[in-house]
């Protein structure tokens, strides 16, 4: 967002740039031409008097005096000059190079020269009748090198000749030229001038989008108490911010109250329930055999798994509501501990327990001994469902993303594809597996250890058959 919101401020200043300093540039052009035309236009005012006098008085020290003037005239500036009568015939001629043939070609109403013969011979024509040189065209850097402009001999009906001018305009397009980079420069002084207000204008809007955008990834990863911060960026924005951090504040504190329900029910009721076991227990000596001894074993094991289902209310209450941070843990570590730990429990049950691929140095970034209290409800959850005979196969590595992988696959029956999805919801037991002890709340309780931890935990099949259950934890 703030590289588009950057991009269209930059093509705005652009172009507001562009309007601004195109017609500056064209303007000053113009007013140079302009400059150039007057002040040669009073030296061929000036020849033009010497022209009209010398033709009146028809002696040749008024010819050579106009002569001498525009021979003077031609070396000082490096331009042509030429005197023609009406019949376009030549008087007076002075200069060398391509000016004085850009003169000569005009004086003989040629269109074939270059530097714009046929405006010069246009010039000559309209001096003819007696009107003078008004317009030039516009001086640019690259031309055009010369200009001619012409003026009338005599006035009014009197007109006996035109004074011819070509002029060289080196001088006026380098004048252009350095005026038009003094402007260029000061339009991309202006623009990054305007870039750098922008950038920072853009960044003052933006920041505080971003610190929501931060703050509402930490509240979805778990992190209830994180609030937005920034205090800069315009009012509307502000305000959002305080909304948004009442409304985050009303959430916390809604969830939080349904945790600590969740938590205090599952503790107030462990006390009553333990008596009410204890009851049970004490009564079952004075109970005759029979059917109502039979009854009295179910109604203990009902309650016994009623307690295991409190106590794992409690620990999902508690991991959810836990407010430890995330630190840097040895994954390959935990793994071989556990895995040692239960491997009793399943020679016990006649399932082979067995590592492989553990990657050595395999750390991750979770909860407190993330690794090993999910590891735990794994082989908890494998332990009970893998017949006997059948084998669990714990496997570690990096991902190519980094994450610390664990993979737990059994070859046991496993659970319909269609199945899969539930395992890692609350109390979510199999049709086939209503009768197995526990609560059901082992994946699920493993399930938002992970979350929080910033990883996740996905249930797949195994081939030919059997379950696989796939830790990723970040990297640290």
């Amino acid at each position: 967002m703030r590289r588009r919101l950057l991009a269209v401020l930059m093509v705005l200043m652009g172009a507001a740039a562009l309007l601004l300093c195109v017609p500056l540039a064209d303007a000053y052009a113009r007013g140079r031409t302009e400059h150039l035309l007057l002040q040669r236009r009073s030296e061929a005012v000036r020849f033009a008097d010497l022209a009209d006098l010398a033709d009146r008085m028809r002696t040749a020290a008024d010819r050579a005096e106009l002569s001498a003037e525009i021979s003077r005239y031609a070396q000082l500036y490096g331009a042509g000059v030429v005197v023609v009568d009406t019949a376009g015939a030549t008087v007076a001629r002075a200069g060398t190079g391509p000016a004085a043939a850009a003169a000569t070609d005009a004086a003989a109403d040629s269109d074939s020269a270059a530097g714009g013969a046929s405006a010069g011979a246009d010039a000559r024509r309209r001096a003819l009748t007696g009107r003078s040189t008004d317009r030039l065209p516009t001086l640019r850097p690259w031309g055009p090198r010369t200009v001619v402009l012409a003026e009338p001999v005599g006035r009014d009906e009197r007109v006996s000749g035109a004074v011819l001018m070509a002029v060289p305009t080196d001088v006026a397009r380098r004048d252009v030229a350095v005026r038009w980079s003094f402007i260029a420069a000061g339009a991309l002084a202006a623009f990054a001038a305007a870039a750098l207000v922008a950038a920072g204008i853009a960044r003052w809007l933006l920041r505080p989008v971003l610190d929501l955008d931060r703050t509402v990834e930490r509240l979805t990863a778990g992190s209830l108490q994180a609030r937005a911060v920034s205090d800069t960026g315009p009012p509307e924005l502000r305000h959002l911010r305080q909304h948004f951090n009442t409304m985050a504040q009303a959430m916390a504190d809604s969830i939080g109250r349904q945790r600590d329900f969740v938590a205090d029910a599952s503790h107030q009721l462990r006390n009553p329930l333990a008596t009410l076991v204890l009851q049970l227990e004490n009564v079952e000596p004075h109970i005759a055999p029979g059917p109502g001894l039979t009854e009295h074993s179910r109604a203990l094991d009902e309650a016994e798994r009623l307690e295991e289902l409190l106590d794992g209310l409690l620990a999902l209450a508690r991991v959810e509501s836990g407010t430890a941070e995330l630190d840097d843990q040895d994954v390959a570590r935990a793994v071989r501990d556990r895995v040692t730990a239960w491997e009793p429990v399943f020679g016990a049950a006649g399932v082979e327990l067995v590592a492989t691929g553990l990657a050595e140095g395999l750390r991750a970034r979770a909860l407190p001994d993330a690794a090993g209290r999910i590891l735990d409800a794994l082989l908890d959850n494998a332990a009970k469902f893998v017949p006997h005979g059948r084998r669990v196969e714990v496997h570690t590595a990096y991902a190519p993303d980094g994450c610390a992988v664990v993979r737990v696959a059994d070859d046991g029956p496993g659970v319909p594809e269609e199945q899969l999805a539930l395992l890692l919801r609350r109390f979510a037991r199999a049709p086939q597996h209503q009768n197995v002890p526990g609560s059901g709340l082992g994946l699920a309780i493993a399930e938002e250890i992970a979350r929080i931890s910033g990883g996740r935990l996905a249930v797949s099949g195994n081939e030919p058959h059997g379950l696989v259950v796939e830790l990723r934890l970040p990297p640290p």
